[in-house]
């Protein structure tokens, strides 16, 4: 089926003529007889729009089985010329326009418009919009555009036992023709198309209430037993007291449901306050913490969403980095500062650092902010670029403005573009505004070109081990040779009995080539020195072969796991340079992960160590290295704590690497009960 195209001018077009009002929607998701429909729905839309060129035309859009029939006020429309890819043509518009559309819309099943599942374990019938990026016009005639926002005013008929759940509360609820039932929402705040959305089925809902606003979890009635509400509504409270804290601003609706949906084709969606989740978030059996942390971060990243991008919304989908990149910084900085999981940044270097760092050097790289003259150019921006990238640089911005008044400009812009639509340019002059902060070259810098800097330090010791002079270098890759401006952090750590402690730290702006760090200027070398301590900058690092040296042995002393994950992910970067041999970096792995505290850190260790074992050792040597990697693993398993999560991790990394026949009978007696593993049941 043809999917239509919509580009940047006609949208633009279409936009500068329009005054956007309202909708009101019907959607029948029955078969007549109080049953689930199976193919098709019935879609009828009411709009009510304004013209600013009355006798001009335009197009609705609508991707439909078929059109039943079309007025526009009041007068039939011709709905002959209808296509998929051109919507339907209105002539002729009013300064004041109704249109009402009554339409058979199709169900789908690839995750697009109004997706239909059908349980296997009971044979219920599960239904769940996906509007992202422009898929609202396969439920309802609609402007399908960010930047045509109106009130939305939704009624569904459905089988009587199911529930029904959109963006506002259930106003009423009534009965329908043939044992069914019509549920009929409140309107909606001004809300951009692609959050719209609906939620029917038998599910099963849990509810809680938190701050004035009422909470709902919801998944398929055959899941019921795993769902573990309370730990999502925990961090949902959370999530909650810490956005009103930093931003200001009330979320604006009485109540927040979130959703786990089957076959969901991504992550989750923001749609405002009916939030879906792909249902893996459903734990069925025991997973680790770091699964979990990831959890909390999607949850967090969802709500973060409806204050940027469904309160102020991108006018078009140039932005869209801006939007995701957005909630992943801010999800990450709530996670820290609200949650159990305080090491979250640590979590964020390991994980959407290093898919940044390196999807940048790939061929495909392009820089953050792409230009999208269509809605094809959108889907092949969903990537390490727009979301990891983004949000580093986002982290780095803060840094460089403050975090404080990176908060401050938020509050600023929240209030003044609420319910409305922006540019980046909105977002950075209330940022400058906040700061202080001269941020003209920043967009060109970090934004319009792709890329990534490398900052080292350069220096000299005198015969007392102080250091004569210290600078920071930085460098580009030859073929793109952009210096930025970084702010970061220099970290001094030393030994105080079996810790590795931090004893002094300067932060400061890097420019250029070089940076002098006069600070540094007689100051005994430490055991050692950290570029980039706390993660600010987004810049690859190299350590000093002494500090690396040094502390090899002795990551797990540090009192903080950041700095740990800093040098480990500063090897792998060398690793993957050539610059540390493979067999080096799978022995540093192995001497610290079982000491590795952070459930997230050891997951991304023992992925990346299998990935050096595998593809980036010694051939000749790749044999030996990946049964001393098997057997060590094996050891490792069977020394950690019973029922540990550490135990988990490394049994399932043992499992993953085991070749040999003795390892793979362990493995096969475990499962068959033949062996015991202390503390874990398999």
């Amino acid at each position: 089926m043809p999917v239509p195209n919509l580009t940047r001018p006609v949208a633009q077009t279409r936009a500068d003529l329009l005054d956007l009002v309202s909708y009101e929607i019907e959607v029948d998701l029955t078969d007549g007889g109080g049953k689930p429909g199976e193919h098709t729905f019935r879609s009828t839309t009411t709009v009510r729009f304004g013209c600013r060129e009355p006798g001009a035309g335009t197009f609705i859009d609508l991707i439909a089985a078929g059109i039943r029939s079309a007025t526009l006020n009041g007068q039939p429309l011709e709905v002959s010329g209808y296509t998929l890819e051109d919507g339907l043509a209105l002539p002729d518009l009013a300064a004041d326009n109704t249109l009402v559309v009554d339409a058979d819309c199709l169900y789908t099943n690839t995750g697009a418009g109004l997706h239909r599942f059908v349980d296997p374990v009971d044979g219920a019938v599960y239904l769940y919009s996906q509007f992202e990026t422009a898929d609202a016009k396969r439920m309802y005639a609609c402007f399908d555009q960010p930047d045509l926002k109106a009130t939305f005013s939704i009624r569904a008929i459905t089988p009587y036992d199911w529930e029904v759940v959109s963006n506002a509360r259930a106003a009423r609820t009534s009965d329908a023709p043939g044992g069914a039932k019509l549920v009929q929402f409140a309107t909606t705040p001004r809300l951009s198309t692609y959050v719209t959305a609906l939620v029917a089925g038998p599910y099963h809902k849990v509810q809680d209430t938190h701050d004035g606003i009422d909470l709902g979890v919801y998944c398929r009635a055959s899941l019921a037993e795993h769902l573990d509400a309370d730990e999502i509504f925990q961090v949902t409270r959370q999530g909650f007291d810490w956005f009103h804290r930093a931003f200001s601003y009330r979320y604006p609706l009485d109540k927040y449901d979130q959703l786990f949906v089957p076959e969901f084709n991504a992550g989750a969606m923001e749609n405002f306050g009916c939030v879906t989740f792909l249902e893996d978030y459903v734990f069925r059996s025991r997973v680790t913490d770091a699964a979990y942390e990831r959890r909390a971060d999607t949850i967090l990243h969802e709500m973060a969403h409806m204050w940027f991008g469904d309160l102020v919304t991108m006018r078009w989908w140039d932005d869209l980095w801006l939007n995701e990149s957005f909630a992943s910084f801010v999800a990450v900085l709530c996670q820290s500062q609200a949650t159990r999981w305080t090491a979250a940044w640590t979590t964020f270097a390991n994980t959407e650092k290093t898919w940044a760092y390196k999807q940048d050097q790939l061929p495909s790289t392009h820089p953050v902010a792409a230009d999208i003259p269509d809605l094809e150019a959108v889907e092949v921006n969903f990537d390490g670029i727009t979301y990891a990238k983004g949000a580093s640089v986002l982290k780095q911005l803060a840094a460089y403005a403050g975090i404080e008044a990176f908060l401050q400009g938020l509050r600023g812009y929240f209030r003044r573009y609420e319910y409305g639509n922006t540019t980046l340019a909105d977002l950075l002059e209330a940022l400058a505004e906040a700061s202080g902060r001269d941020l003209s070259n920043w967009s060109a810098q970090w934004l319009q070109r792709a890329g990534i800097n490398s900052i080292r330090a350069d220096f000299t010791l005198d015969d007392e081990g102080r250091y004569a002079s210290f600078g920071l270098v930085q460098s580009a890759p030859p073929d793109n040779d952009v210096l930025r401006d970084h702010r970061l952090a220099i970290g001094l750590y030393g030994v105080e009995g079996d810790k590795l402690i931090r004893v002094d730290r300067i932060e400061l702006d890097v420019t250029g080539a070089r940076t002098d760090v006069p600070e540094l200027i007689g100051v005994v070398q430490p055991d050692l020195l950290l570029v980039n301590d706390d993660d600010l900058a987004y810049a690859k690092i190299r350590l000093d072969p002494e500090s690396l040296a040094r502390t090899a042995g002795h990551l797990s002393s540090f009192t903080s796991s950041m700095p740990r994950a800093l040098i480990l992910g500063a090897s792998w970067d060398m690793t993957r340079d050539a610059e540390m041999a493979a067999h080096d970096f799978v022995d540093l792995v192995l001497e610290n992960v079982a000491a590795e505290t952070d459930s997230s850190v050891q997951r991304i260790l023992l992925a990346q160590m299998w990935t050096s074992a595998r593809f980036y050792s010694d051939p000749a040597r790749r044999a030996a290295l990946n049964a001393h990697l098997t057997a060590r693993l094996r050891e490792l398993t069977a020394a950690a704590a019973p029922g540990s999560d550490a135990q988990l991790q490394l049994l399932t990394a043992f499992a993953g690497s085991a070749t040999n026949g003795a390892d793979t009978a362990y493995l096969r007696d475990l499962l068959e009960g033949e062996q015991e593993l202390p503390g874990r049941v398999i």
